[in-house]
């Protein structure tokens, strides 16, 4: 069994080669702080090339999978290229969950908001907990999604409920993203590990050469669409950042 240290991250492995990756801030609702996004980026990067890992579970420790952006720790971009470096970390975490060999079972606890969303929908089998809940609140805070969601999503709900959730930034109870598709499961909150675990299990103990081809493939067919809407939240993302008026937003938020 192979693990790696991160501060904020907790990554252990099972003898049956799911490795599971835990966002590890209960304290802030596992809010995205700058080292966070870095050491998930990491701690996929490292799960990909770990010859061990077999399949992994994304999930976050205590109340909440991740309550998005950390308003308290996170320090407002004052330059594009401040902005433009942030962006990119939180793409780059993306690319290692989406692009990356191994499949993720997500296991989404509680809150899923702005970027935690968007993790969640980047998981390959995302299995929600019956209490959790999801939302964007990105555009009424002058700011844009990431993630790829702006292909990922219509792909799933099709572009017209796309629309009602990225413009108006309403709150999903976990049935209701069962019925969009958004996602792959619904269970009680205290079974959630357990079937994320078997899930991953399952995944595990496939031939690796047809699962990895499997994603790979899957992912190809829709790549250019993928790193397009990645490269165009990207601008968006870095506009909004620098607008005085998203400072005013963020901080009545």
């Amino acid at each position: 069994m192979t693990d790696f240290t991160y501060d904020t991250i907790l990554s252990t492995m099972t003898r049956e080669g799911v490795r599971t990756i835990a966002l590890n801030r209960p304290q802030a609702l596992n809010a995205m702080n700058r080292r966070l996004i870095d050491e998930v980026a990491a701690a996929f990067d490292d799960a990909n090339r770990d010859p061990g890992t077999r399949a992994i579970v994304f999930t976050g420790e205590g109340r909440a999978f991740c309550a998005g952006d950390d308003r308290h720790e996170h320090v407002h971009p004052e330059t594009e290229e401040q902005a433009r470096d942030l962006v990119d970390a939180i793409q780059r975490a993306t690319q290692a969950i989406v692009f990356g060999a191994k499949p993720v079972v997500g296991a989404i606890n509680g809150w899923a908001v702005g970027g935690g969303f968007e993790w969640a929908i980047n998981c390959d089998f995302p299995i929600w907990g019956e209490s959790a809940k999801g939302f964007f609140p990105e555009v009424s805070l002058n700011l844009f999604v990431t993630g790829a969601v702006t292909s990922l999503l219509p792909a799933i709900v099709g572009p017209v409920k796309a629309r009602e959730m990225l413009f108006l930034g309403e709150r999903y109870a976990a049935r209701d993203l069962a019925e969009l598709g958004v996602a792959w499961k619904v269970v009680p909150d205290a079974e959630l590990r357990a079937e994320a675990e078997a899930t991953a299990e399952r995944l595990a103990a496939l031939p690796p050469l047809s699962v990895r081809a499997m994603k790979r493939v899957l992912n190809q067919v829709s790549a250019s669409a993928l790193e397009t809407a990645i490269e165009l939240e990207t601008e968006a993302t870095v506009a909004g950042f620098l607008d005085p008026e998203t400072t005013r937003l963020l901080k009545a938020f």
